[in-house]
């Protein structure tokens, strides 16, 4: 009955390739990356684990001496007292029951005004998120009788196609954190093999470039210019080669908080920097990379007439909340509009290279495995000689799922665990 339904449907709303081309011929690849499982090493977790549990020791102390008392760090209305009552820090939001807010985006203001208790319990939260979910979790999630985990992929879980995963969920281990990187490290190839990460290298700025055509960016891209160093000279003013490491940090989360829709708060929260600094930078970049707020406007005005956007491939990706009243989660919506295209081409794009490559490595009856897939990396397990020799191989076929009128690149590292490989 459900197949009498939307089989009309699909061919009406223009989604036959989708569903032929990408998501139906996807399933065994994701039955087999299921079946086959990852191998987990439960005494580096326990190690993490026990590590993670002095680390929250530590900063739960700090927090104590900076608070002047002992509370419970895992209760938000008890953080709100002390530190908008107790302590009088300038108060956010309340919630919808008094309270006051102590979310995120509260507590990265307070860290950017300078208030180091707020930075020591967001270092608190992401290390008592990770210490439950992976290093603690994961051990109770091997299967005894392959030692592996085998996580489940979610086809029709997220709005833009990307695919979401459960029981673990490994699509959200942070990489830029020591701890996120210790979870990593837990992930080790079968006895005799090795692990290898193939990724697409800024695909949604890239994708940016041809979809917006951005003609800066393209040439960029086309010079294989380090994007973020260029966009640091320009929007800071100082020649390439006096670039700062810190510089290109800055650049780089303008470009990628571009193409979020940040806006000039959430860009000088990230960053540290006045509203009026941010909103400057911005300014800079929009003048430099022109194409991109015309890019901007466009899928924005397509998106409040249809209610939905597309990928590049004719995928729709549905936004309620352009019509919702309320202006905060309508501009949320809006800053949707302008990166799911983006993120829907790019889980698209991956989706098409899984089966193109699942298809190759059957061919060649070799050892090598695809073992996971995460936003825009695929990791393998094989032999270190057969994956040495396929590697080029599998990058041909990822960077020739599309033709772009900007080259797609694809890095890929072998190692001893998922660390190592990334």
């Amino acid at each position: 009955r459900l197949w009498q339904q939307f089989r009309p449907e699909v061919h009406h709303a223009h989604l036959n390739r989708i569903y032929e081309w990408l998501e139906r011929p996807l399933v065994p690849v994701l039955m087999a990356l299921e079946a086959r499982g990852i191998r987990v090493d439960p005494e580096v977790l326990a190690a993490l684990s026990a590590s993670m549990g002095n680390r929250l020791d530590t900063l739960a102390q700090q927090i104590y001496s900076l608070a002047g008392q002992t509370f419970n760090l895992a209760s938000p209305q008890q953080l709100g007292q002390v530190l908008f009552e107790h302590m009088g820090l300038p108060s956010g939001k309340k919630t919808k029951t008094g309270a006051h807010g102590t979310n995120a985006d509260i507590l990265e203001n307070l860290a950017a005004q300078g208030h180091a208790i707020a930075r020591l319990i967001l270092d608190w939260r992401t290390t008592a998120k990770l210490k439950s979910t992976y290093a603690d979790a994961l051990a109770t999630q091997i299967n005894p009788a392959t030692g592996r985990l085998h996580t489940s992929f979610i086809m029709a879980g997220t709005s833009t196609g990307r695919l979401a995963s459960a029981e673990p969920n490994l699509q959200n281990i942070p990489i830029r954190t020591e701890e996120g990187r210790g979870v990593r490290r837990a992930f080790i190839p079968g006895e005799g093999l090795t692990l290898a990460s193939f990724d697409y290298s800024q695909i949604e700025l890239r994708l940016l470039a041809h979809m917006g055509q951005v003609t800066p960016l393209l040439e960029a891209f086309r010079r294989g210019a380090d994007i973020h160093q260029e966009t640091a000279a320009q929007v800071f003013g100082v020649p390439i080669d006096q670039v700062s490491r810190d510089l290109r940090r800055k650049a780089k989360a303008i470009n990628f908080g571009i193409i979020y829709g940040i806006s000039a708060y959430g860009l000088a929260t990230r960053l540290g920097l006045s509203a009026g600094e941010a909103s400057q930078y911005i300014k800079a970049y929009l003048e430099h990379y022109k194409g991109i707020q015309a890019y901007m406007n466009t899928t924005k005005t397509f998106a409040k007439t249809h209610g939905y956007v597309e990928t590049l491939w004719g995928r729709r990706c549905y936004l309620p909340g352009l019509t919702d009243p309320n202006p905060m989660r309508r501009q949320g919506a809006e800053r949707q509009a302008i990166n799911a295209p983006l993120q829907g081409t790019a889980a698209d794009l991956i989706k098409r290279a899984m089966v193109k490559v699942h298809a190759f490595l059957q061919t060649q009856h070799t050892a090598v495995k695809m073992v996971l897939q995460i936003h825009d990396e695929l990791l393998f397990e094989g032999p270190e000689g057969e994956l040495k020799q396929l590697a080029p191989s599998i990058c041909q076929l990822m960077t020739g799922v599309v033709c772009l009128e900007v080259p797609l690149v694809v890095a890929w590292q072998q190692g001893a665990n998922w660390d190592e490989a990334h």
